[in-house]
């Protein structure tokens, strides 16, 4: 591929990743992405095969990039204490209300998905064979007796992220009146915190013989 062709492909992404993180992948139109982009609709169409194309490739590099990442990484987390990971886990689930990076798009693209599944992702998720929730599973899992079956584990790690990801997916409705909240670092920190104290109790109490 040559290096103008590289660099148009890299800006079409660049920008679909910004918009499909604002507004989910219904919301993102393809003149959105091309006027961002600043390209025409057939060096889309080139590239990837339309909107679907370039979702998937989206998709493919926001996985990759997630289960690079430290604060996602299922390694990385096996060597803090249990307290500690399921922190880090929730502080990175939490990170796109400050949208500072890439990463946190990627995050906030996956919350999209949590609550609006598009075809693209149920066919990217079919053909994975490594889970997205993997490292949410394998937090939990640590707080929860031995032997617990995995569809238990898996029910509380969905239910670990939905907590955080009605945060991140209507961030600015709740910027507006009534609930006025700046999702700011302190706040960002603070939710971190009280959603890990509650995640905490809830585990411990669901692992504590009846």
């Amino acid at each position: 591929m040559s290096r103008p062709a590289e660099y148009t492909r890299g800006s079409i992404i660049k920008a679909a990743v910004h918009l499909f993180a604002e507004k989910g992948f219904q919301g993102a139109s393809v003149r959105n992405i091309v006027v961002k982009a600043r390209v025409n609709q057939a060096a889309i169409n080139y590239h990837f095969k339309g909107k679907d194309g370039l979702y998937l490739e989206v998709l493919k590099t926001a996985f990759e990039k997630l289960t690079e990442h430290a604060g996602s990484d299922p390694e990385k987390l096996k060597s803090l204490s249990r307290e500690e990971a399921l922190r880090s886990f929730v502080y990175q689930q939490l990170r796109p209300l400050l949208f500072r990076d890439e990463m946190s798009r990627y995050i906030r693209l996956f919350a999209w998905e949590s609550a609006h599944p598009s075809k693209v992702f149920l066919k990217f998720m079919a053909t994975n064979t490594v889970s997205y929730l993997t490292s949410a599973v394998d937090v939990v899992g640590r707080f929860l007796p031995p032997g617990t079956q995995k569809r238990v584990a898996l029910c509380v790690a969905i239910w670990l992220m939905g907590q955080c990801s009605i945060f991140v997916r209507n961030r600015e409705l709740f910027a507006q009146e009534p609930f006025s909240i700046n999702t700011d670092e302190p706040f960002t920190d603070e939710l971190t915190e009280l959603v890990t104290r509650l995640a905490i109790g809830g585990l411990l109490h669901a692992s504590a013989p009846a």
